[in-house]
């Protein structure tokens, strides 16, 4: 085991959702506290990872979408020198990349790494994600105990978000009305009754969404147009992270919530089929109301105003 103080170079591969990376991050910090002086890189989906670059997380981050990693999900490929040079300079590779037959670790083995880790890429029911996502690096000595992810927004993306939220009164309430289920979503009927509610008490609201939710906020949008009511649409991770680092969220079981969660905004979380025992953020400000039958249907707009009036 004491060979491990020597890491010099660490490597995360990480693939997945948005929710997937943030329950990754109680994990990669154990990596960067027990190694604080290792360089530590993430590979995964851009847009996504762009959240853990040079925000105490990952010293650089490179895209799993570069046409030549392709060669590296087939067997006796010829693999990408560069590729090769670069792999083989990590002391150790964590990769939570779903390679049932091997041929992804195989090729990795061939650039000569010194050691890899294989992470789970599918998640049981028997204990919370983040902890099912950590418990390979024991092997390392690391243990989790905070279950909490943690996301720290760069002063450029605090003040984009004071700009964009110039004109909002304070504290705001941030709606995220979608998800990647709709059976996780609670009905858009019963989010519109809600912003009614709250634009009647004079609270300012930001609709926040994304591609996947474009039908649901186009009805919201119609309906409340410009009332105290603003639009976050697919902005980049990091400035929403910012926007959201302030707010009273409510959402679904949805990555948004994850990243609300992590920039320690005070959030409600709407939970049906799903569960919160596994996949909710933990936090002191994270709280969750579960569907009556895990149906969302189910779920009436007075529970939830209660639970934000609290």
């Amino acid at each position: 085991m004491r060979g491990d103080a020597l890491l010099n170079r660490i490597l995360v591969i990480r693939g997945g959702a948005i929710g997937d990376f943030i329950l990754t991050l109680p994990a990669i910090k154990l990596l960067r506290d027990g190694f604080p002086r290792a360089h530590l890189e993430i590979l995964g989906y851009r847009p996504i990872i762009a959240l853990a670059e040079k925000r105490f997380y990952a010293d650089a981050i490179r895209s799993i979408e570069d046409g030549a990693l392709a060669a590296f999900f087939a067997k006796n490929a010829e693999l990408s020198p560069e590729l090769v040079t670069h792999f083989g300079s990590f002391d150790l590779v964590v990769s939570y990349l779903f390679d049932p037959d091997g041929i992804f670790e195989t090729n990795l083995k061939r650039c000569g790494i010194k050691r890899l880790i294989s992470g789970p890429a599918k998640l049981g029911s028997h204990e919370h994600a983040a902890q099912q996502l950590a418990r390979p690096l024991e092997e390392l000595g690391l243990r989790l105990e905070n279950r909490s992810a943690r996301i720290y927004p760069s002063d450029v993306d605090r003040d984009f978000a004071r700009t964009f939220l110039r004109d909002a009164a304070q504290p705001f309430i941030a709606l995220h009305p979608g998800s990647g289920s709709e059976t996780k979503n609670w009905p858009i009927e019963n989010w519109r009754e809600l912003g009614e509610y709250l634009l009647a008490r004079d609270r300012s609201i930001l609709i926040v969404s994304g591609e996947a939710d474009e039908e649901r906020v186009r009805i919201l949008e119609s309906a409340w147009g410009k009332e105290r009511v603003q639009f976050a649409k697919h902005l980049p991770l990091p400035r929403l992270a910012a926007l959201l680092e302030n707010s009273i969220f409510v959402g679904h079981d949805s990555g948004i919530s994850h990243l609300a969660a992590a920039v320690e905004a005070r959030c409600l979380l709407l939970f049906g089929p799903t569960d919160p025992a596994i996949w909710a953020p933990v936090g002191e400000k994270v709280r969750v109301l579960r569907a009556p039958e895990r149906k969302m249907r189910l779920l009436d707009v007075e529970m939830v105003v209660a639970a934000i009036e609290c």
